[in-house]
């Protein structure tokens, strides 16, 4: 790795660090500082890390679409735009399908004490659940296409249907209905101790996911150069 990409690296451990603090102090607001829901006592906890992995799942998942987006618009015309628009929207829909792990971790366990079930298919969950899917099947056409700029034309196209997926999912209870809680919607977050637990959770979970999206890319872009530095030497040997 050349000292440039030693100083992207830097900036994502960084960030890491930065992330690692946020998160630290959210445990803290979380545990000792908000109080406990008077319906769901201390399972509403669990909502702070839940809505804040979901947010930042769909910000990661609405960048990788555009990501798509950009490729298909610019791939034939700038290759290294291209390049940067592959890499940023395998980086991104990794750290994504990591948050929607969490997600429909959390959620169940949040449900099975909100609903008395693990599970309902409401609009909200199934989106959510539709989502994961499409960008995890994203990724495995992405990994099966490799350095073919088909494949990764393809999957890109994949990636675009998350623009309108993400949209319906922010407003899927408003238009549809269903039983998903609307703690934020619905003056759920009174309490001054609950909106800074809320506050920081949601920060730490931003700062993380950037900083893996930061990590990622940075990986990703240091194999695409060695893949066209060996490319390069296969030519210069054929």
């Amino acid at each position: 790795m050349d000292k440039r990409g030693i100083g992207l690296s830097a900036i994502g451990y960084g960030l890491t660090v930065i992330a690692a603090g946020f998160l630290a102090a959210a445990l803290y607001a979380v545990f000792f500082i908000a109080p406990q829901e008077a319906v769901l006592g201390i399972s509403q906890k669990i909502f702070y890390f839940h809505v804040g992995s979901a947010i930042n799942m769909l910000i990661v998942f609405g960048i990788c679409a555009i990501a798509g987006l950009v490729y298909l618009s610019i791939g034939n015309v700038r290759r290294s735009w291209a390049d940067v628009a592959d890499a940023i929207g395998v980086a991104t829909a990794e750290v994504g399908v990591t948050l929607g792990v969490v997600v429909l971790i959390t959620g169940p366990l949040w449900a099975r004490k909100a609903w008395g079930t693990w599970w309902t298919w409401e609009p909200r969950l199934t989106l959510s659940l539709m989502v994961f899917l499409l960008f995890l099947a994203y990724l495995a056409l992405r990994a099966f296409a490799g350095s073919d700029r088909f494949g990764r034309g393809v999957a890109a196209g994949l990636s675009i249907l998350g623009i309108p997926a993400v949209y319906f999912i922010h407003f899927a209870v408003d238009r549809w209905g269903g039983a998903h809680p609307q703690v934020v919607y619905k003056g759920g977050l009174t309490q001054p101790g609950m909106r800074l637990a809320f506050g920081l959770s949601v920060a730490g979970m931003f700062l993380l996911s950037a900083a893996l999206v930061w990590l990622r890319l940075t990986t990703e872009r240091e194999r695409q150069r060695l893949d066209a530095l060996y490319l390069e030497v296969d030519r210069r040997a054929g």
